[in-house]
């Protein structure tokens, strides 16, 4: 008995689904207009042809409740691209000129560009960008007052850095021009934090806006690139070559108003790029894992080594500072409540391939130091790789625990910012203390 009626339910719901495919869109929405699981079915079935045919019905179905919400989600439409306040507006514009004006000076003052740019080139983008954050988010006067005094006097000091001898740059001032940047940035995160140093999930925030702000900024220099291209050829259609004038004044000027831009762009419209960051991070992350282990499996082939040759340790140096950007700005772009297996395992894979590849790097450096002595430059990247191990380990110790607990990437996230005071710490020691300490050789 209980077979037979089981058997008569099972016919029952194949003849129903098989008129329920005969009717129209209209009419199974009619048939289902108070079952708003079917409803639901039917919408995600097909998509477009649900809302025509609702759309169709809406004026006959007013009184359902459940048909007028239907039709509000069907029908809702955001508002306009909201492009920040007028204020804002106006502030970008007047940073992208200042920026504009700044790099252009070694043209109106008649500088030496060399010595220029390679002292100043932070100096033309990081204030600003300070400013703008301190003005967004409403920081203390005296707080703007100290962050303006830290950057001037930053710039006084790289200013009056002498080189060696004449015709050679000292070494100790390329390591302050290369660490310059990672110190201004630390500052700008404190400012995007609103001044608090100590909040963690402001500085997670800020290398979340980091990675958006670097695939904005690409996104418009591809635009600014075919621009340029378009309008040099044009003009060479009708006999002008432009192109020393094109590139001294208007390339140098936008290349310095991007950061600007792109910074307002990723604060007024996060949507634009808030999830193309992390996903570009998540699709490269397995990418990089693969290549990194064919990497290091082909260089004990190729016969190259980081121990013998100092340009292939700069480019390893390098590999590993790329490698542990990746692994940040997914961890920064994850959501920090929720555990993805598969990228937590990758996660944690690659940290641990990039913990073998410091390993390498800092024995390369300690190599050169116990052969040729200690020089700014050895003892600078030996400082830098000894943190990043540091950093490295703890971060896949947090990975680790994540993928075995089932627990979420937040405390990934926190010891990741935890670190990046103690970076900033080692780049104003380069920066201020190696000068003095190597006589500025």
């Amino acid at each position: 008995m209980d077979l037979s009626i089981s058997y008569l339910t099972l016919n029952y719901k194949v003849l129903w689904l098989t008129r329920q495919n005969e009717l129209s869109m209209r009419e199974q929405i009619l048939l289902n207009i108070d079952n708003p699981g079917q409803l639901e079915k039917l919408y995600r079935n097909n998509k477009p042809n649900f809302k025509s045919a609702f759309n169709d019905l809406y004026p006959q179905l007013r009184e359902n409740m459940l048909a007028e919400t239907w039709y509000q989600r069907l029908n809702f439409s955001q508002d306009e691209l909201f492009w920040g306040t007028p204020g804002e507006r106006v502030f970008v514009v007047a940073a992208s000129l200042v920026a504009a004006l700044l790099a252009q000076l070694p043209r109106l003052l008649s500088l030496d560009q060399e010595f220029f740019y390679s002292r100043n080139l932070s100096f033309i983008v990081f204030p600003i960008l300070i400013a703008y954050f301190a003005w967004k988010n409403r920081i203390s006067f005296k707080t703007v007052a100290g962050l303006a005094v830290l950057t001037l006097a930053t710039a006084v000091f790289i200013n009056a850095l002498p080189n060696e001898t004449p015709g050679r740059t000292a070494d100790t001032l390329i390591l302050a021009c290369i660490h310059l940047p990672l110190l201004l940035w630390s500052l700008l995160g404190f400012a995007f934090g609103g001044g608090k140093l100590r909040d963690r999930a402001n500085w997670l925030g800020f290398l979340r806006y980091n990675g958006e702000l670097a695939v904005m900024m690409v996104l418009l220099l591809i635009a600014g690139g075919l621009t340029t291209a378009i309008t040099i050829n044009l003009f060479q259609l009708i006999g002008l070559r432009i192109e020393d004038f094109y590139f001294n004044y208007v390339v140098i000027c936008g290349l310095a108003a991007v950061p600007v831009v792109a910074t307002f762009l990723t604060q007024a419209q996060p949507a634009i790029v808030n999830r193309v960051a992390p996903l570009i991070a998540r699709l490269f992350s397995p990418i990089a894992l693969v290549i990194l282990i064919i990497y290091l499996g082909a260089m004990v082939f190729s016969g190259k080594n980081p121990y013998q040759d100092r340009e292939f340790l700069l480019l390893f140096n390098a590999l590993l500072i790329g490698v542990m950007a990746l692994i940040f700005f997914s961890v920064s772009g994850s959501d920090a409540g929720k555990k993805n297996e598969i990228q937590v395992q990758i996660l944690f894979l690659l940290s641990a391939v990039t913990i073998l590849v410091n390993g390498i790097a800092m024995s390369a450096v300690l190599f050169r130091i116990s052969e040729w002595g200690i020089t700014p430059n050895r003892l600078a990247v030996l400082g830098a790789n000894l943190l990043m191990l540091i950093h490295l380990f703890f971060v896949a110790a947090n990975l680790w625990n994540a993928w075995r607990k089932e627990t979420g990437l937040s405390p990934v996230g926190k010891i990741m910012v935890t670190f990046l005071p103690v970076y900033a710490l080692w780049a104003a020691v380069v920066t201020f203390l190696f000068p003095f300490i190597f006589g500025f050789k």
